[in-house]
This record gives structure tokens, C-alpha cells and sequence, in this order.
């Protein structure tokens, strides 16, 4: 039986912000429920690209800190490093700029830790045996956290359209290698203009794929090779490209699939709050945010991450066409 969606709209008064009306969700969707005396709670958020303007403001996500740690429970705001190469791609540049968004702990009230380690080698296989993967690589911060907070924009998305709960959840739980796995339907080749031998990548690959020929040139083996993305983002020297060749179905597969293994270990442990505020056409990785293609709605509570997308989907088609006429 699906669970219940509870929202609260944009409306304020001298007696009750958006802040406070954010508490009472907080409470009415039974999020309390997920929290135990010191358990270690990710708040899963997006800490925006350096010059983005439209993530969720961190007075928000006190609020929601505030709340874990009445329970007992110890936040901390976490995200994955990026796979693109921008003000977020390891965990000292990510760290730097969630902090100039304004991500401090004087003010979010939370330690921030990147949970798939500094250059996003820090992660779990996590066994799914869906379609497309067996397994899928998690980032450790969040696979090991007892309780798991979901905070996302809802916004547009250049590959699945629109992103929410699932996204922010599949794509921002997986390692950098990780999104390379989704982004792709593709194996990596090696430039080799550009490859110098060094053979940092060869330690990382699982499968034994890739070595440095007599030619002082790596190799991929591709009848050996697993597409796992792990010497793509190994490469000091940017000679193993990323690829974003994938159909946008399987795209969103993939996510999926990535979001199930984020919550492998998360039964009755995991809700997720959608902001439909800002809904800007892009991602927040993005280095800019266009102006919002809706007027803000509110934001929206659950403990089940498909059903909430659902409706951030069907609200927003709705107002769009009482906009339109």
C-alpha cells in the first residue's frame, strides 16, 4: 500500500513562516518515527554548483536539523562528488563551495561530510539484481547511516526531464564511478594523444581491463571490461573521457536502480521532503539558474520516494496549465 503525501503550500503569516509550517510537515508525515536515539542521520541535500542560485536554502535544512536532533539523533548534510569536472568534483573543492553557499555549520547546524570520500573512491557495492546492474556503488556516508533524510529541489533535468525524491536519491547516493554507470550505455575508451603511461588508472579497474602496452599507452580490454566509470574518473590527465551517451529511459532506469540499493539497508528508516520552489529548467549543477518555469507550489512529505515524484509531477502539470489557459 502506497504512503500518504502531506504538503504544505507557500503561504505565510506573522504567526506561522515557511519554517515553521516546514516543522509540522516534519511531524504530520512521520518522519519522528524514523529516528532513534543517536542515530547517525544523512540529510541528503544538493549544495549547489558555485554560482547557483536555486538549491535549498540552508535555513531550511536547520530547521530540519533541528528536528533530528531533538529526537536524539546526530545529522549531518552529505552529498556525492560530481562526475563533471566543476566546483565539486573531489571533497576539498565541494566542501569550499557548499560552504560559500551558505552550507557553515553556524548556520545549517550540521557537520558536512561528502559521502563518497575525497576523490569518490569511498563506497559500497550494494548488491541489487535488477536490470541493468547487479550491483551498484553507494556512497559509504550514506550506506552507513542508520536514518537517511532525502531533501530535494524539484527542477528540470537536461537527461530525465525533471528531477526529485529519485534523483536526488540515485544520482546523488552514487560514487563518482557510480554516475558514470548511469550516465553511459557505452564502454571508455583511451585517448591516447593524451594518456601518459602513468598507470594509475590499472589498480582500479575490478575486472583486470585496462594495463599500459609496450606502446606506453594504456589499453582496454573491451571483452573484459565492465563499463564501471572507475579509471574514467582515476585519470589525472582527463585521457579516458566521460561519456553521457545514454538514452534518457535508461537513464532513469539506472537511477532507479540506484536508488533502490541507497535504500537497501534503510527499511522504515528513509522519508523524503521535495521543495517544489524555484523550479528552474536545469539541475542545480549547473553554473547559473534561469528564471523558475512555474510559480513556487510548496513542499511535499513522504516515506516513499515514487510516490512523492508522482505527485510533484501531477501538481506541477496542473498549474501549469492553469497558467497557460
Amino acid at each position: 500500500m502506497a504512503a500518504d503525501v502531506f504538503f504544505v503550500d507557500m503561504r505565510a503569516r506573522h504567526k506561522e513562516n515557511l519554517l515553521d509550517k516546514l516543522e509540522k510537515l516534519f511531524d504530520r508525515a512521520g518522519m519522528k518515527d524514523l529516528i532513534a536515539p543517536k542515530d547517525l542521520v544523512a540529510i541528503k541535500v544538493h549544495f549547489g554548483e558555485r554560482g547557483n542560485t536555486g538549491f535549498i536554502r540552508p535555513q531550511f535544512i536547520r530547521r530540519l536539523v533541528d528536528k533530528v536532533k531533538s529526537l536524539g539523533g546526530k545529522p549531518f548534510l552529505t552529498d556525492t562528488n560530481t562526475l563533471y569536472v566543476g566546483s565539486r568534483a573531489d571533497a576539498v573543492d565541494h566542501l569550499i563551495t557548499a560552504i560559500e553557499n551558505g552550507f557553515a555549520y553556524a548556520v545549517a547546524g550540521a557537520p558536512l561530510i561528502i559521502a563518497d570520500g575525497l576523490v569518490g573512491k569511498d563506497y559500497i557495492n550494494v548488491p541489487v539484481g535488477l536490470k541493468h546492474f547487479e550491483e551498484v556503488k553507494i556512497g559509504s556516508a550514506i550506506f552507513h547511516a542508520h536514518s537517511l533524510l532525502v531533501v530535494s529541489h524539484f527542477k528540470g533535468h537536461e537527461v530525465v526531464g525533471f528531477g526529485g525524491a529519485l534523483k536526488n536519491l540515485g544520482m546523488g547516493a552514487g560514487s563518482r564511478g557510480g554516475k558514470q554507470m548511469m550516465h553511459s550505455d557505452v564502454l571508455p575508451e583511451v585517448n591516447g594523444e593524451k594518456c601518459r603511461g602513468c598507470a594509475k588508472c590499472e589498480p582500479w579497474c575490478p575486472a583486470g581491463a585496462i594495463a599500459v602496452g609496450e606502446a606506453g599507452r594504456a589499453q582496454i580490454d573491451p571483452q573484459k571490461c565492465l563499463g564501471c566509470g572507475e579509471c574514467t574518473i582515476t585519470c589525472p590527465h582527463q585521457a579516458i573521457a566521460i561519456s553521457w551517451k545514454a538514452e534518457p529511459h535508461t537513464a532513469q532506469e539506472k537511477i532507479v536502480e540506484f536508488a533502490a540499493g541507497a535504500l537497501k539497508n534503510k527499511k522504515n528508516k528513509a522519508g523524503f521532503f521535495n521543495f517544489v520552489i524555484n523550479v528552474s529548467p536545469e539541475c542545480d549543477c549547473a553554473g547559473s539558474t534561469d528564471d523558475s518555469i512555474v510559480r513556487d507550489i510548496g513542499i511535499l512529505a513522504s516515506l516513499d520516494p515514487v510516490v512523492a515524484r508522482r505527485k510533484n509531477l501531477w501538481g506541477w502539470f496542473g498549474l501549469l496549465l492553469a497558467q497557460t489557459g
